[in-house]
């Protein structure tokens, strides 16, 4: 059982006996808890701290949990009526409006109820999480002279030194000094738009694309304009009439393993995509969220866009959280010229800078030898898992795994499976169908920043415990497509 799941359960059985108890009454002790419920101590300390949340015990350290007294003080009903006008008010009628959807990002982010299969999630299972290299890393990182003190805004210059050496290759195309650390990726895309494009511009992004991308960019004010992506990436011909039409001086991207497509940009149009944004005098910003979730050998991938870039129009950001922890928000921006400047100084007024405890636990684990091993077991993990689960949609659910008109394209790298759906299903209808079979599944709709041309879905298999599960995730969601099919 997983662990959230166990504290929810336990959690829920407290609630109810927590009643029996007098005001002051002492519960059981969380040994007698532990042999009660058969969980491990983690589990009852947390359920036992979501009832303090709540109200319902009191933790007296050294003494146990006690029943609370009940709250007598009401809630005082606030009339927040007036902020419906003030949140929509703009300065101008021309200026695009400032709302932030967060809806897809939130998607992925919500654990699915108790006994549910996750499929819509995007972040590894805790048992493909180095958990324990993560915890040995934060000791040595804690016990560092200088750890807890300020650190450079930029970021720790041996880990930005260690992003210059991964994202510029062995031609050595970065310097430390072209390198900011920040706090995870989409922390990093945010400073990136809103360094690059003023508000109400336009910015070219892929379609279909991150939905964090989406939300950043309007979230800023800025309009984002789809460019198709086919099996090798962007469509580098639309690309450029993109630019023209849009005028942009902006283009997102994410080369390698794209989300939620899979695809890999090719070298040809690798090329041409900076060729293309040179010309029109725009920036391109390279995702490179998952360059260190490929189900092969590294050595087999495709260099950074940006340590191709010879004229500074690339700028590159990269994550450590998607291969390691939700919790580990370390990633880094990297830019060549004036550019760096700016994105400095957002980065500055956003956050000031990245904790020094972080930054010095990612340089611990990096940089010691369970890195490499971790990778490796990623590499094959995420591909065993891939294939279970292209292996269980071609078994149970063939009329999903074709419906684009040929074989279900299985990525190299990355934790999705993009599925387009017959002409005529709904996407709400079977992603809420599926909830009530017990697998969630990620809506395809909020990938795309325009109307869609059909119906998808997006299955993650990293989120799973393994090849059981995922399998029987796509049995789930089979009985779903039962009771929705056109």
């Amino acid at each position: 059982m997983h662990e959230r799941s166990s504290v929810a359960e336990l959690a829920a059985a407290l609630r109810e006996e927590v009643n029996r108890y007098s005001v002051g009454e002492k519960l059981p002790s969380s040994r007698a808890l532990r042999e009660r419920y058969r969980v491990s101590p983690v589990t009852v300390s947390r359920a036992l701290a979501e009832l303090a949340a709540e109200g319902l015990v009191t933790i007296r350290p050294g003494a146990g949990a006690f029943r609370a007294a009940p709250s007598v003080r009401a809630a005082r009903p606030v009339d927040t009526s007036w902020q419906e006008i003030a949140l929509s008010a703009e300065a101008a009628a021309d200026q695009v409006p400032r709302s932030v959807d967060a809806s897809g990002v939130l998607a992925t982010l919500a654990g699915p109820p108790p006994g549910v299969v996750e499929l819509s999630g995007g972040y590894l299972h805790p048992d493909l999480q180095p958990e324990r290299a993560l915890a040995a890393a934060l000791a040595r990182a804690g016990r560092r002279p200088g750890a807890w003190r300020r650190p450079p805004v930029a970021g720790v210059d041996e880990l930005r030194a260690w992003f210059a050496r991964e994202i510029g290759g062995p031609g050595g195309a970065l310097a430390p000094s072209d390198v900011l650390v920040t706090a995870g990726g989409q922390s990093a895309l945010t400073a990136a738009l809103r360094a690059l494009a003023p508000p109400g511009a336009p910015v070219l992004v892929e379609s279909p694309t991150y939905p964090g991308v989406l939300a950043v960019a309007r979230a800023s004010g800025l309009r984002p304009v789809p460019v198709p992506v086919d099996a090798d990436g962007v469509r580098t011909d639309l690309l450029a009439e993109a630019f023209r039409a849009s005028g942009a001086r902006l283009f997102v991207c994410q080369p390698l393993f794209q989300n939620p497509t899979g695809a890999v940009l090719t070298a040809e149009r690798r090329a041409e995509v900076l060729r293309v944004a040179r010309a029109a005098g725009a920036f391109v910003i390279e995702d490179d969220f998952a360059r260190r979730l490929s189900h092969g050998p590294a050595s087999a991938l495709p260099p950074t866009l940006i340590s191709g870039d010879e004229h500074g129009t690339v700028v590159h950001v990269g994550s450590l959280t998607k291969v390691t922890s939700p919790s580990l928000r370390v990633g880094a921006l990297a830019a060549r010229g004036p550019v760096l400047d700016r994105l400095r100084a957002i980065q500055v007024v956003d956050s000031f800078f990245v904790p020094g405890p972080l930054q010095e636990t990612a340089l611990e684990l990096v940089g010691s030898p369970s890195w490499s091993r971790h990778l490796r077991m990623i590499s094959r993990e995420l591909g065993i898992r891939r294939d279970a689960l292209a292996t269980a949609l071609h078994t149970r659910l063939p009329a999903l795994a074709g419906a684009d008109g040929g074989a279900l394209s299985v990525p190299r790298g990355g934790c999705y499976l993009w599925l387009r759906l017959p002409d005529g299903t709904s996407e709400e209808a079977l992603a809420g169908a599926a909830l009530r079979a017990g697998v969630s599944v990620a809506r395809g709709r909020p990938y795309f920043p325009a109307e869609p041309p059909a119906a998808h879905l997006r299955l993650g298999f990293a989120s799973a415990s393994g090849p059981a599960e995922l399998a029987e995730g796509v049995r789930r969601l089979a009985a779903a497509w039962q009771e929705v099919a056109p």
